[in-house]
């Protein structure tokens, strides 16, 4: 039996935030409104009627088309693909095809060895959406609300070698995305839509088998696990002695089964041409100029910065890269704190915050770093006053949820409530005295050797000052009044 390798190619449709529709003021956005609420005459294909591009689309084009490496064209035009469904009122789309706004372009992406992978961009261009098709037993529904909604297309090349390649690759993508602001990319709306081209060659091989392509996978895991079967598939096929066929292939998700769909459409298929209704798209070098200067730092650059600059571990900067905002948070955090002069420890102390504390308050409220109450003055204060032992490591983490539920200052907290620690050696001593007096048999075992109730009187003495005294000064005298 020859060993196969795995060819896989993405096509992503990529739903951008605008707030209405390509070419015409209908709103964007219709997840959840009900069917064809968000329609007009234009984007239904009505006679005599005529398109108008949205400047923003444009300007998102642009953006993406330089995050993903593309050489930008300063004159692009539209095309109409001609096809024939019933969601498509016009009997065409238009699109971009030869001249499009980004040509070639890049990602690179790790992979489990610890290497990278390039993954080439073949096609990155702009277009409307159709409608949407509902399928009921004899009879089909329409819902024109999707129509003309702006998309940027965006195929890869044959570049990815496993599913979990391409999981990775949509992944990171959806990250980009949002990082540059273009899109919510949340696929289970649709704002992200994803098909698959998959075949197989003995390894060795250079040559490009046919490949079929797998549609109506609406999440990454859904990727990845139609992509393994569908392999899984060609090769028992090819094994048998069967040809694969070019066919579009549909996965159902509920029995984790794929099912044929139609042949795969060719380009000559869709006799593009020019669309005559609209001018070419011209920007000029100062345009050019003015829309990259939006562009952030991208994830892996700040990734890479932040182990750089802060000294972080690659699994804490890939953390606090996840997201834009907390890349951000986490910097204004650093720069709010106290002491700037040992950069590095501060910058652990802070990823260590956020990662252990702030991370678990945004996922149990299913908020963004932005939305927090919780600022990163705010926190930097808390750290601070931990560090100068004013309260103790757990006053702290529940001083932070104080913030976060009252929006109040940390410090305003800490006087009204009286958070302070207890650190005078003195009252810690007399204290630490009282409960050992008021526990003669926990004495005796402890003087016996079980030394590990040593936690159980550190328990005691912070009860007896609501948790303000200073833990590890009341580990110390303990231990010395327990050993006289």
């Amino acid at each position: 039996m020859p060993h196969y390798e795995t060819i896989i190619g993405l096509e992503t449709h990529i739903q951008l935030n605008t707030k209405s529709k390509i070419f015409c003021s209908c709103k964007a956005d219709s997840w959840g409104d009900p069917p064809n609420t968000n329609i007009c005459p234009v984007c239904t294909g009505q006679p005599g009627v005529l398109p108008i591009p949205n400047k923003a689309v444009i300007e998102k084009g642009i953006l993406l088309a330089a995050a993903m490496n593309s050489d930008l064209r300063t004159v692009s035009f539209f095309d109409r693909k001609n096809y024939f469904y019933p969601d498509l009122p016009k009997g065409y789309q238009i699109t971009q095809y030869d001249m499009a706004i980004g040509k070639g372009g890049y990602m690179d992406i790790p992979t489990t060895n610890g290497e990278t992978r390039r993954v080439g961009i073949e096609k990155l261009h702009l277009e409307e959406d159709a409608g949407k098709t509902i399928h009921k037993p004899n009879r089909r529904l329409l819902d024109f609300n999707r129509c003309g909604v702006p998309l940027i297309e965006m195929v890869t090349g044959p570049d990815l070698r496993s599913a979990d390649e391409a999981a990775e690759y949509l992944t990171r993508l959806r990250q980009l995305l949002r990082w540059i602001g273009i899109s919510e990319a949340e696929m289970e709306k649709g704002h992200l839509r994803c098909d698959a081209n998959v075949s197989i060659r003995p390894v060795g091989v250079t040559i490009l088998n046919p490949k079929t392509e797998i549609k109506n996978l609406n999440s990454i895991e859904h990727v990845r696990e139609a992509i393994e079967v569908e392999v899984k598939r060609q090769i028992k096929a090819v094994e048998a002695g069967e040809k694969i066929e070019s066919w579009t292939l549909d996965w159902d998700e509920d029995t984790q089964t794929l099912s044929k769909m139609r042949s795969k459409e060719t380009e000559a298929d869709y006799r593009y041409f020019r669309e005559p209704d609209l001018l070419p798209v011209r920007f000029d070098e100062e345009e050019k100029t003015a829309i990259l200067a939006k562009l952030p730092e991208l994830p892996l650059a700040r990734q890479a910065r932040f182990e750089e600059e802060y000294n972080l571990p690659e699994y804490n900067a890939q953390v606090l890269t996840s997201e834009r905002a907390l890349s951000e948070y986490f910097e204004s955090t650093v720069q709010a704190y106290a002491g700037k002069a040992k950069l590095h420890k501060i910058a652990r102390q802070v990823s260590n915050w956020i990662m252990n504390d702030v991370l678990a308050l945004l996922n149990e409220k299913e908020l963004s770093a932005e939305e927090l109450q919780l600022t990163p003055q705010h926190l930097a204060t808390i750290i601070t006053l931990v560090d100068e032992e004013t309260i103790n490591t757990a006053t702290g983490k529940d001083l932070l949820l104080k913030v976060e539920a009252s929006g109040k200052s940390p410090l305003s907290i800490v006087e009204e409530e009286g958070l302070a620690q207890v650190s005078d050696r003195e009252v810690i001593r007399d204290i630490c005295a009282q409960v050992i007096t008021e526990n003669p048999g926990q004495v005796a075992q402890y003087q016996a050797g079980k030394k590990g109730l040593i936690g159980w009187f550190i328990g005691q003495v912070m009860a007896k000052t609501q948790g303000k005294a200073d833990p590890q000064g009341a580990r110390q005298t303990l231990q010395e009044l327990l050993e006289e």
